[in-house]
């Protein structure tokens, strides 16, 4: 969650995408859970093995590790119009029903360790959308009565909508009356202070990602707005073209679906097998919500434990240099951080003569814990790419914002054979206080 402009360009059709949040900050507190007994040692294999996963770079068909209420499927391959997209599907109704025609089913949204909230395009449901129920009373709204607007900034660019409600399911949970995003619905125009983070994720470039799914470590997407009216951040609109920079109450701002779980809502797991080298077409694992408040869902004892300041982030020492605003992201595609040293390809993509193998330090930026000294691999997956092998585990890109090089994303390809767990808010597992990533 960082407040900067990229400088990184984007190809016609997706390239290469980061969608670590930035802006005002995450927010509010998860629930609670209480760590199992597990006793159980930990390493970076799969807890499944994949079929067909060899160097031929076959289609995976994985066997889910575990069952219950508390998983859904997740999976890797080519819907989306990218490498590395990792995608989910939900169930969006208006408040308080369940059926058709209003209630809608939602594929390709995007799986996001690095944002917060649930974000949909317009298009995507263009029936419901206008049935769903819109948000009004920011804080700085005299009137009480103006429909609240949102500018997410991410990375690679930013969304821009209305803020709206909605039941939304997720496999077997459900989060009723949610503040949601719908994103590119032309109701009023975006101002400068939002276009100025550059692509527009509603844009056509982006038509295979029919919205993003927040799962990250805070219960609403900005607890700077709380007291703030953050410029590119939360607005109250009189009218079309009249948007109005704005503090929000919490309860107001665009909320994490596991937060507002019944159950199971102190963090996530994703759990997704290994990928070889020479990369597959696809990928099936599973989300799986809770953590230790099921046999499905223990924290080992051997886990890594890295805590996250509230912004979502930790540092990252690399080469010399320090990121300070480095994040575990499934919504970002490739291991992105910036090395000249490395040859690119015209839209970012790292190209080297052969396979690199590398390390960076991961440190907790309060000081707790050991540094991590943790390897990973860049390779030229520029072929791989174009031959339609879209689960990558060396995908890396140069990746840089003007002025500040403070970034380090360890995206997606971080995430096969591990199991990647985001603990929200102050939620306890174990003798652990959240907000923490574990793996």
């Amino acid at each position: 969650m960082n407040t900067l402009k990229k400088t990184l360009s984007l190809a016609a059709v997706i390239g290469v995408l980061a969608l670590a949040a930035c802006g005002g900050g995450g927010g509010g507190s998860g629930g609670s859970g209480t760590q199992g007994n597990n006793s159980a040692g930990w390493n970076a294999t799969p807890q499944w093995t994949p079929h067909g996963s060899g160097a031929s770079g076959g289609s995976a068909n994985s066997s889910p590790p575990a069952t219950g209420d508390n998983t859904v499927t997740i999976r890797v391959d080519n819907t989306m119009g990218g490498v590395n997209l990792l995608k989910a599907s939900i169930r969006l109704c208006v408040p308080g029903t369940q059926s058709a025609p209003q209630c809608v089913t939602v594929d390709n949204m995007l799986v996001d360790t690095g944002s917060t909230g649930v974000r949909i395009a317009a298009r995507a449901i263009p029936t419901l959308a206008p049935l769903l129920l819109t948000q009004v009373g920011a804080v700085d709204d005299i009137s009480g009565s103006a429909p609240i607007v949102e500018c997410m900034p991410f990375a690679s660019g930013y969304t821009w909508g209305s803020v709206k409600r909605a039941d939304i399911t997720i496999g077997s949970k459900t989060a009723s009356n949610l503040p949601i995003q719908v994103y590119a619905d032309n109701a009023f125009a975006a101002p400068d202070d939002c276009t100025n983070y550059g692509a527009d994720l509603g844009g056509g470039a982006f038509a295979g990602i029919n919205g993003i799914l927040g799962v990250d470590s805070f219960a609403t997407d900005s607890a700077d707005a709380v007291t703030t009216a953050i410029p590119g951040n939360y607005y109250y609109c009189p009218s079309q073209n009249s948007c109005v920079s704005t503090r929000m109450l919490a309860g107001k701002e665009v909320k994490n679906p596991v937060a507002a779980f019944a159950t199971d809502n102190n963090g996530t797991i994703i759990r997704l097998p290994a990928v070889p080298a020479g990369g597959q077409t696809s990928v099936t694992g599973q989300l799986v919500f809770g953590i230790g408040t099921q046999q499905n869902n223990a924290l080992p004892s051997s886990a890594t434990v890295l805590a996250i300041d509230k912004y979502g982030a930790f540092t990252t020492q690399y080469r010399g240099k320090v990121f300070t605003r480095s994040v575990i992201d499934s919504g970002t595609n490739a291991y992105a951080f910036p090395d000249d040293t490395i040859a690119t390809s015209v839209d970012g993509w790292y190209t080297p003569a052969t396979p690199l193998n590398m390390s960076a330090t991961m440190e907790a930026t309060n000081g707790t814990g050991k540094p991590l000294d943790m390897p990973f691999s860049i390779a030229d997956t520029s072929n791989l790419r174009l031959s339609g092998y879209y689960a990558l585990s060396n995908a890396g890109v140069n990746f840089a914002y003007s002025g500040k090089n403070s970034m380090f994303l360890w995206g997606l390809p971080f995430f096969y054979g591990r199991d990647v767990y985001t603990v929200m808010g102050n939620a306890k597992v174990g003798n652990q206080s959240g907000p923490y990533v574990a793996f």
